[in-house]
């Protein structure tokens, strides 16, 4: 890590090897911790864990109230992490997220003055109300897990995670994400209605104030960066990355999609399918995560045909009917 990573508060993080059971040990507490506060979702929670595991970003989105931010809180406070909530709103500029420079006459220089970005888990809540300059913004942080400002590029983490909340683009005073913006989620997750019975847990223990406000921290950053780097370790056969290939093929050639998924896009299918073993305590993957990942990280990178033309933007019915269509392999 370099001095000026140091300096914005960052510490240098070693990855320390530790045996699989004790990771697997952490990050059951880590779901079971979420899941003290986020009633009903294990799937979601399940989905959270794979995006930090893989290093990628997570975009979670419904209509207003149906837990999204709590979610992300939950996530964060679980880690013992530098945490940043960053409101987006149709005002915010680019140098509200990244810092800006400020000048101090009596030392004659100018000294930059960190955003909320230089944190390792940052909330980006409802990032659809901010306008499309700001939002390009994250793009570099997202990518390069770093900023440039003023000429000068500071890194950022690690671990590094966005999690950002976005209402359907239906409701009035949003702006939809741009393509390349939403190519760096890896995930995009819906969250959905709790049924009843969580619905009344959530009521019961709402009574004195947030949960989520006295939920402990279960995990460190040399932990993250521990689990991190097992995922990277976990085994995948030759006839599961070409059943990965061939998925990515098929969304190219759907005669629905305008656009297919990319390159980026497999890179990212590999990634989380890695994790999602490691989240279900295997080092091997199998055709099954793949085809549960399918829809969570392909679907928003997917541009349909119908849209262009006034009709629906979502492309999931395709990434299913893709998946019925294909071989799994034995």
């Amino acid at each position: 890590m370099t001095d000026t990573a140091t300096a914005l508060g960052h510490t240098p993080l070693l990855t320390n090897h530790r045996p699989p059971q004790d990771l697997a040990r952490l990050l059951r507490t880590l779901r079971e911790n979420i899941g003290r506060v986020f009633f009903g979702k294990p799937e979601v929670i399940r989905l959270a864990v794979v995006a930090l595991l893989a290093e990628g970003h997570l975009l979670l989105e419904d209509a207003p109230g149906m837990g999204k931010t709590l979610l992300a809180k939950a996530l964060a406070r679980s880690l013992s992490c530098s945490f940043n909530r960053i409101q987006f709103t149709p005002d915010l500029l680019p140098g509200d997220l990244l810092g800006v420079s400020v000048y101090h006459e009596s030392t004659n220089i100018f000294e930059f003055q960190p955003g909320p970005l230089f944190a390792q888990v940052v909330l980006a809540d409802e990032i659809n109300r901010a306008t499309p300059r700001t939002q390009s913004a994250l793009l570099e942080a997202m990518s390069e897990r770093q900023i440039t400002a003023d000429g000068v590029t500071r890194p950022l983490g690690p671990p590094f995670l966005v999690v950002a909340t976005q209402n359907p683009q239906e409701f009035e005073g949003t702006y939809a994400l741009p393509e390349s913006q939403l190519d760096r989620f890896l995930l995009r997750v819906r969250v959905g209605y709790p049924d009843r019975e969580a619905e009344k847990m959530i009521l019961s223990t709402h009574r004195d104030g947030e949960p989520v406000d006295h939920l402990d921290a279960v995990l460190s950053p040399t932990d993250i960066l521990s689990l991190q780097n097992h995922v990277r370790h976990v085994r995948v056969e030759e006839t599961v990355s070409d059943y990965l290939l061939d998925l990515i093929h098929a969304t190219r050639e759907h005669p629905e999609i305008q656009l297919g998924a990319s390159t980026r896009a497999a890179l990212g299918l590999y990634r989380a399918a890695q994790a999602l073993a490691v989240v279900n305590e295997r080092d091997y993957v199998v055709p099954d995560d793949i085809k549960n990942l399918a829809e969570p990280v392909l679907a928003h990178r997917l541009a349909t045909r119908s849209w262009g033309q006034g009709g629906s933007a979502d492309a999931r019915p395709y990434v299913r009917e893709v998946l019925a269509q294909l071989t799994v392999p034995g």
